[in-house]
């Protein structure tokens, strides 16, 4: 059995480095997609990266936010092929309407085991929405349709050894700092 391989997009596609402006105006922009054909009672975003655009989001909506947990990693070292929930959905779905975001979506396995878990919940309806669609499955809303590799502002620099130092998984992707 081959060893599973972390999610890789191809960086031959381009790549779009999203800043923290671009970044507000994206949610901005699906917040207005969102609401202008329906409101949410509440919004759940997808840990991890999901997160952020999704208190974003909520918080335009003016709406409760909650996590849900679905990832590829066991572990630092661990990587799953597939995605899997780890958690149940928030108890506050229970009845209610849920927007479920993430920040991209490709071939929705993400995406879809959220809005399971939520429908499994107990939620009366549910809907999706990602700020970056790259791929083929079509959330219910999103901000920004591309095939580029997508370097999110929060993810583009970790701490390293207590520095803050530019993330390695994007390692030639990124402009080098001028010296």
């Amino acid at each position: 059995m081959p060893e599973p391989q972390p999610y890789a997009p191809d960086p031959s596609k381009g790549v779009l480095i999203v800043d923290w402006p671009l970044f507000g105006e994206l949610a901005r922009a699906l917040a207005v997609r969102v609401a202008r054909e329906w409101m949410p009672d509440l919004v759940v975003g997808i840990a991890t990266a999901g997160v952020v655009p999704g208190a974003a989001v909520a918080a335009i909506l003016d709406r409760p936010f909650h996590s849900i947990l679905i990832s590829r990693r066991y572990s630092a070292d661990q990587v799953r092929e597939t995605p899997a929930v780890f958690g149940a959905a928030p108890a506050e779905v229970r009845g209610r309407r849920v927007l479920v975001v993430d920040e991209t979506c490709d071939s929705g396995q993400t995406l879809r085991l959220a809005v399971g878990a939520v429908v499994n919940g107990g939620a009366r309806e549910v809907r999706s929405a990602v700020s970056f669609r790259t791929g083929a499955y079509a959330p219910d809303y999103h901000a920004l349709a591309t095939q580029a590799m997508i370097v999110l502002p929060w993810d583009r620099e970790i701490l390293i050894d207590g520095d803050l130092r530019p993330n390695p998984k994007y390692e030639g992707l990124l402009p080098q700092p001028v010296v």
